[in-house]
């Protein structure tokens, strides 16, 4: 039976980030953060959205899910095509190079290269501009919720990091997996032999437990699976009574039933040596039907098992046992971070009883763990800026890694302290280049407004107040020779005739306007020593009258006779108001040069650190390529070998 014959018309897909590994067409090559994989579920669903979209109109499909980007921002391309696939091709955008192209640029940035004494290039999608139309266009289909709006009855969580220090086993395989790195980034090995994911896998193994890398070795009292039980002892027996329960979270080592070590039994050892009883401690694997499921997740509610271990897969999206969850472990750190944020959803959760809970993340230091959590960090933060209530940022920078870069390995093993101030560094004085390029262009504008604009403003505002000193002089003088009475019409001349009545003037004014032929202003007559002049204004359909003494002043003509001689004199009454506010303006202007001037000359207030710290980076950046003439000869024929003849025969032949 078909999907068609099924009549299905509306589609409600739960979690939808499952579906993210969309097939994807590019011309891009050897670009870092493209997601290179498809799934063919999600080649399915797009089949099943195409379709329903043609059946409604786009109107029958719904995706629910609390993380639509959950590592990069190439994923809003793949829902968009989605949700809203006809809107991509109206706007020319259903192929992702032209998507790219508008909303994001490759960004080529030197890293740091695995010895620490030379750097590398490397191309990644990583730079996002034009987000607020971005988002504008996404929120057409997509109503973004977010904990700050919804204010939802959830726990206040407290997050500890604990951080154990390395074993001297971990210490010096750490510094194997540098030496693992270096042969990767020479070419010695074969890509299927090590590569930097396996090297990457490894060092996350390596740092939740050293028997991962080899089962023989000791058990080590300061690790992270001892650190874990110990808390996780601690919460169990402080809340015996209220039965409270908790999770621990880890992805890595999951129980075996070949009777190999692994995490879990070892976790599981150490808890009931401390006397927890084993009935109180659960396994997410073990319940592996949905009927098992709703049994294990009834008992963490009831209380009656206290300690569920799982992986981010089985016990993240779906898990409902927070009713008496008091505290959640991550022993390790996952890839994305959409799986941190399933993980603490489990606890931070409406439900829960109580209203504090302890989220625990361990870390093994100067092992993978801290980078991972470094970069989770960094992928969170640009997500952040996206999946947003407030207005997204015009640009943002994407980051999307899943192995460690050769550098990092390399300063993890040698623990060498400069390359991570190095790499401190090289943002601050970026940071501090910046500021100083717009300090630099703000003192260019004002130079600008300095030279040109300012003093055209100043020299165009004295005309004006000496326009204006002349036309009020003029109505001032015409008042007192004609007012014999205060509320005597002082007379107004139309068209040759002079009229002695407010009203026949007001009157006169307005067949005036009627008779005109043209819209272009012609002379009308006189009033109080201005001349008058007659104008339409065809944008706004309206006849005006401009009183033209040393400066032109206009008024709008209504239809009452009367009405349009006391607008023309609140005009004229209105003028000395207007000369005092252009010798306010005159001063303001005058203020704003001086402060200019003061602007122009201050420095850069961070000049000095900005000197200070590049020339520290220099002083790194010599120290980190002392050893580059060594590399460099590696390609060079050395001195005391001369060249053979034969070779450059060879050469000039080919």
């Amino acid at each position: 039976m078909t999907f068609e014959e099924l009549g299905v018309d509306r589609l409600f897909v739960d979690e939808a980030d499952s579906y993210k590994n969309l097939f994807l067409y590019t011309k891009m090559r050897n670009v870092a953060g493209l997601s290179q994989t498809e799934a063919q579920k999600s080649s399915d669903m797009f089949a099943k959205c195409r379709y329903l979209d043609e059946l409604t109109g786009g109107r029958g499909i719904i995706f629910a899910t609390g993380t639509p980007i959950s590592n990069s921002i190439t994923e809003m391309y793949t829902m968009q095509r989605y949700l809203q696939y006809e809107r991509l091709k109206r706007q020319g955008l259903q192929h992702f190079d032209a998507w790219a192209s508008t909303f994001g640029e490759t960004v080529t940035a030197i890293e740091l290269a695995p010895e620490g004494t030379g750097y590398r290039a490397k191309t990644r999608f990583a730079r996002f501009y034009n987000l607020p139309e971005l988002m504008n266009m996404f929120k057409e289909v997509a109503d973004i919720q977010t904990a700050d709006m919804l204010q939802l009855p959830v726990p206040k969580a407290h997050f500890h990091n604990v951080a154990v220090p390395p074993s001297d086993f971990q210490r010096d395989m750490v510094a194997d997996l540098a030496r693992r790195a270096e042969r990767v980034r020479a070419k010695e090995v074969e890509p299927h032999e090590d590569n930097m994911l396996t090297i990457t896998n490894d060092g996350r193994k390596l740092a939740l437990d050293q028997r991962l890398a080899n089962p023989l070795l000791p058990d080590d009292e300061g690790s992270k699976v001892s650190a874990c039980a110990d808390n996780v002892y601690r919460y169990w027996a402080e809340h015996q009574e209220q039965r409270l329960t908790q999770l621990v979270f880890c992805d890595l080592s999951i129980p075996k039933q070949d009777g190999a070590f692994n995490v879990y039994d070892e976790l599981r050892r150490k808890l009931m040596e401390k006397g927890v009883p084993a009935e109180e401690i659960a396994y997410i694997h073990d319940a592996n039907t949905e009927v098992k499921k709703k049994e294990l997740f009834a008992k963490v509610r009831s209380g009656q098992v206290r300690i569920l271990l799982g992986s981010t897969f089985k016990m993240g999206a779906g898990t409902n046992v927070q009713t008496k969850l008091i505290a959640l472990h991550d022993l390790d750190c996952p890839w994305r971070p959409r799986d941190l944020e399933q993980r603490s959803g489990r606890i931070i959760r409406q439900g829960n009883q109580n209203s504090e809970v302890h989220i625990f993340r361990y870390v093994t230091e100067n092992t993978f763990d801290a980078y991972l959590y470094q970069t989770l960090e960094n992928k969170q933060r640009f997500i952040s800026q996206i999946m947003t209530s407030k207005s997204p940022v015009r640009s943002a920078e994407d980051i999307d890694e899943t192995a460690l870069s050769y550098a990092e390995v390399k300063a993890l093993a040698t623990g060498n302290p400069y390359i991570k101030e190095k790499m401190d560094l090289d943002i601050q004085v970026s940071k501090l280049k910046l500021l100083k390029a717009n300090h630099l262009s703000q003192r260019y504008a004002l130079e600008d407004r300095l030279l040109k604009m300012l003093p055209q403003q100043i020299k165009s505002t004295e005309e004006r107040i000496a326009g204006y000193e002349q036309d009020v002089a003029l109505y001032t003088r015409s008042l007192a020779s004609e007012a014999d009475g205060a509320d005597k019409f002082p007379g107004m001349t139309v068209k040759d005739y002079t009229y002695s009545e407010r009203a026949a003037a007001g009157a006169a004014l307005l067949d005036a306007c009627k008779g005109m032929t043209s819209p272009d202003p012609q002379a009308a007559g006189s009033y109080l020593g201005f001349s008058l002049w007659l104008s339409f204004d065809s944008f706004h359909k309206e006849y005006k009258v401009t009183l033209r003494g040393a400066l032109a002043h206009t008024v709008t003509l209504g239809a009452d006779a009367g009405g349009n001689i006391s607008r023309i004199n609140n005009a004229l009454s209105d003028l000395p108001v207007k000369l005092e506010h252009a010798r306010e303006q005159l001063a303001t202007l005058r203020q704003q040069m001086e402060t200019a001037k003061e602007q122009i000359a201050a420095p850069f207030e961070k000049e000095q650190e900005l000197q200070t710290k590049a020339a520290r980076l220099a002083e790194l950046n010599a120290l980190l390529n002392m050893d580059k003439r060594e590399h460099e000869a590696v390609d060079s024929v050395p001195d005391d070998e001369p060249e053979a003849p034969e070779r450059r025969v060879v050469g000039r032949e080919r």
